[in-house]
């Protein structure tokens, strides 16, 4: 009996100390999936990308194309993000929604920008956005959903348009789950505190939405990709009181005019 005992105890020690050892390796490393990961979405994104402006018209106008790039530059300068890796497109569509595909495509609705009462509403749904982007959730959400090897072969060719346009839509009208959506909310809210620009715009949009919901259609869009927004709106004020003193608007009142008056042209 004892040696059975003793058997089962050095068996156990065994198994744990496997178990260990292989979790202290980097897989990730040894396996070189990170690298694989990074050119997969950038691949994936140029993809899905091509086949969705195809449909979309995209608002290339100069002076509201520069507007938005300060709000993404001083988002990401402030935050020590790279903002090559962020590519901004505004695609005139009267739906309230903005939303990340994958290798840092970030895609704005006109209808978003001109529901904003001001820049810092506006500059808050970017900063989300781009905190969706910097913490991997879009990756991590097709991946859940699509699966990594069909993901895969869109890369190599080998998948169908109807597979990209599953993609798209996944991206454009599905929400994340609410630990990755608030990750993004409190990422968001340091983003824009580092970058000197009041959070609490973002919580007061999303309080818009919830009670819009019911009576605008257009506001559905980004709705049902980020619900509960009365409660989202509710930690995002408690996150970030009295975290900032002195805010900067995020545009001038003169760029937030011709923002809005060139947003759909």
């Amino acid at each position: 009996m004892k040696k059975i005992i003793f058997q089962f105890v050095v068996l156990v020690a065994l198994f744990f100390g496997l178990w260990f050892a292989l979790k202290s390796i980097n897989w990730m490393s040894v396996f070189k999936i990170e690298k694989l990961t990074d050119d997969t979405e950038i691949k994936i994104g140029k993809t899905v990308w091509d086949l969705y402006k195809k449909t979309e018209k995209e608002n290339k106008e100069e002076k509201a194309v520069i507007a938005i790039d300060s709000i993404v530059d001083r988002i990401c300068s402030k935050n020590n993000i790279n903002r090559e890796t962020i590519k901004v497109h505004i695609i005139i569509k009267d739906d309230i929604n903005a939303f990340a595909m994958p290798g840092g495509h970030l895609v704005v609705y006109s209808g978003l920008i001109t529901a904003s009462d001001n820049p810092d509403e506006l500059a808050g749904v970017l900063a989300h956005e781009i905190s969706h982007i910097e913490l991997g959730h879009v990756m991590k959400k097709l991946i859940k959903e699509v699966g990594l090897s069909v993901l895969i072969s869109m890369t190599s060719g080998n998948s169908g348009g109807e597979t990209i346009k599953q993609v798209s839509k996944i991206l454009s009208s599905s929400a994340f789950d609410r630990k990755l959506e608030k990750e993004a909310d409190i990422s968001a809210v340091e983003y824009l505190i580092n970058a000197n620009i009041n959070p609490e715009p973002l919580a007061e949009f999303l309080y818009k939405l919830a009670e819009n919901k019911k009576d605008e259609t257009s506001y559905e869009s980004w709705l049902s990709t980020h619900p509960d927004s009365k409660k989202r709106a509710e930690y995002i004020l408690a996150y970030s009181k009295n975290k900032l003193k002195n805010p900067q608007p995020a545009l001038s009142d003169t760029s937030w005019k011709i923002l809005k008056e060139n947003a759909a042209d």
